[in-house]
C-alpha cells in the first residue's frame, strides 16, 4: 500500500512538471529585460554617458585643473556637507515625525501628515523664496534668531542647510511610516512582558526592524540634497568660497558657454554620489542580511 502511495505521488509530481506554466501578465523574461533595459538606457545611461563624452574634450591637466579649482572644491565641501547634515536631521527628526504620525492619534493629525507632502508638490524656486524671506535680517524668524542668539541664517551656509532639511524630510518620513505600520505591536508587548525596558525594545526590537528604511530615507534625503538647486539659491546668498553650491557653479559654467569645465564639475560630482551611495546602500544590505530581513 505504501508503495502504491508513493508511485501515485511521484505520478502526480510527473504531471505537474509536464503541465505547462500559467503566462504571467507581462511577456517572458527576455523580452521584458529588453524594455527594461531600453528604457533605462535611454533615461539613464545615455544622458549620463555624455558627460563623461563632453569632459574628455579636456585634456587630462586642464580636467583636474578645473576640479581642483578652490572655489570648485569649497563648493564641493559646501554641497556634500550641508546635505549630509541636514539627512542627519532629517533623518532624527523624520523617524520621530513617523512615530508620532503611525502610533498616535490627535486632533489634525491628518492636516500635519498631508504637510509632510508639501515639498514634493511646492515648486522649489517657491520654498527658496519663502524661506528667505523667513529667515532674512528682517524676516518673521530670521530677526529675532539674529537679535536674541546672533544666528544669522540666511544667506550663508546655514541657509543651505535650512533649505535641505524642508525638501528632504519627506524622504525619512514616507520611507519609514509604512514599516512601523507593519511593525507587529505584539513584538513590543512581549519585550515588555520578558522584561525589557523602553530602551531596550527600543534598542533590540523597534530599531533593527526599521534600520532599513532609515538608511534607505537617509540615502534618498542626501541624494536629493546634493542635486538640489532652486530652493537653494535663494536663501544661499551665492558667495563664491562662502555659500556657493556645485549646482550653481555648474550652472554658471553654462552661462558662460563652458561647457567642458561644466561637464567635468558634474562628473566629480556624480561620481562621488555614486560612491557615497553605494556605500550607504551596501550598508543597508549588510544591515538586512544581519538582522535575517531581505535586502
Amino acid at each position: 500500500m505504501t508503495g502504491m502511495s508513493s508511485l501515485a505521488a511521484v505520478s502526480r509530481l510527473s504531471h505537474l512538471a509536464r503541465r505547462p506554466r500559467r503566462a504571467g501578465v507581462l511577456p517572458g523574461f527576455g523580452l521584458s529585460m529588453g524594455l527594461t533595459v531600453g528604457y533605462l538606457s535611454l533615461l539613464v545611461l545615455v544622458p549620463l554617458s555624455t558627460l563623461f563624452v563632453k569632459s574628455m574634450e579636456l585634456s587630462w591637466s586642464d580636467f583636474l585643473a578645473v576640479v581642483t579649482e578652490p572655489r570648485v572644491v569649497a563648493s564641493y565641501k559646501l554641497s556634500f556637507g550641508a546635505s549630509l547634515m541636514a539627512a542627519l536631521i532629517n533623518l532624527v527628526f523624520g523617524v520621530i515625525l513617523a512615530w508620532v504620525l503611525m502610533r498616535y492619534r490627535f486632533p489634525g493629525r491628518r492636516f500635519i501628515d498631508g504637510l509632510i507632502d508639501l515639498p514634493f508638490a511646492l515648486p522649489t524656486a517657491v520654498a527658496g523664496i519663502a524661506l528667505a524671506g523667513l529667515f532674512a535680517p528682517n524676516g518673521w524668524l530670521g530677526a529675532p534668531l539674529e537679535r536674541w542668539f546672533g544666528l544669522k541664517v540666511a544667506f550663508t551656509p546655514a541657509g543651505v542647510v535650512v533649505a535641505l532639511i524642508f525638501i528632504g524630510l519627506p524622504f525619512v518620513v514616507r520611507t519609514v511610516q509604512p514599516v512601523l505600520e507593519d511593525l507587529e505591536r505584539e513584538f513590543e508587548e512581549a519585550a515588555a512582558s520578558l522584561g525589557a525596558d523602553r530602551w531596550q525594545t527600543l534598542r533590540r526590537v523597534i530599531l533593527p526592524a526599521i534600520t532599513p528604511a532609515i538608511l534607505t530615507g537617509f540615502a534618498l534625503a542626501f541624494a536629493r540634497g546634493v542635486g538640489e538647486y532652486g530652493s537653494v539659491v535663494f536663501i544661499a546668498g551665492n558667495m563664491p568660497m562662502v555659500s556657493e553650491i556645485t549646482p550653481l557653479l555648474i550652472v554658471s559654467k553654462l552661462e558662460q558657454y563652458d561647457y567642458a569645465a561644466a561637464a567635468a564639475i558634474a562628473t566629480v560630482m556624480m561620481g562621488i554620489s555614486f560612491v557615497l551611495l553605494l556605500a550607504i546602500n551596501g550598508l543597508q544590505a549588510w544591515q538586512a542580511r544581519v538582522s535575517g530581513r531581505p535586502a
